[in-house]
């Protein structure tokens, strides 16, 4: 599970700048077409829960805590509730949304590898 919090880690950094400028993009494209849709914010907060994510996974790789595995599962999975209920004309946000779920289900397959270990 070491590797796989590191390179989720990463990627979700990775990732982070990406939705972030294509939130801001869509942000502007809804302020212009004066659609009144949220995909954008919603766009940001996944980018932002998405960077911490990442953060936690990096910092936690090492550890084989409840705690961090538990941390993990609220981060990504509010993420990924927030993209697939908001995503409206931002169709990627699908996409980001389901990165994160691969990984809060993942932090759920390590919670429960690390209760059967301890």
């Amino acid at each position: 599970m070491k590797i796989w919090k590191l390179v989720s880690g990463i990627l979700s950094i990775i990732f982070f700048a990406l939705v972030a400028m294509q939130s801001c993009a869509v942000g502007v494209a809804n302020t212009l077409e004066d659609s009144g849709e949220v995909s954008s914010s919603a766009g940001i907060l996944v980018a932002v829960l998405m960077l911490a994510g990442g953060i936690v996974s990096i910092a936690t790789r090492g550890s084989e805590k409840r705690g961090s595995n538990i941390a993990l599962l609220v981060l990504f999975g509010l993420a990924a509730l927030l993209g697939f209920s908001n995503y409206g004309s931002y169709s990627d946000l699908t996409i980001w949304s389901g990165w994160c779920l691969i990984n809060a289900v993942l932090a759920v397959v390590a919670l429960a590898l690390g209760s059967k270990q301890a």
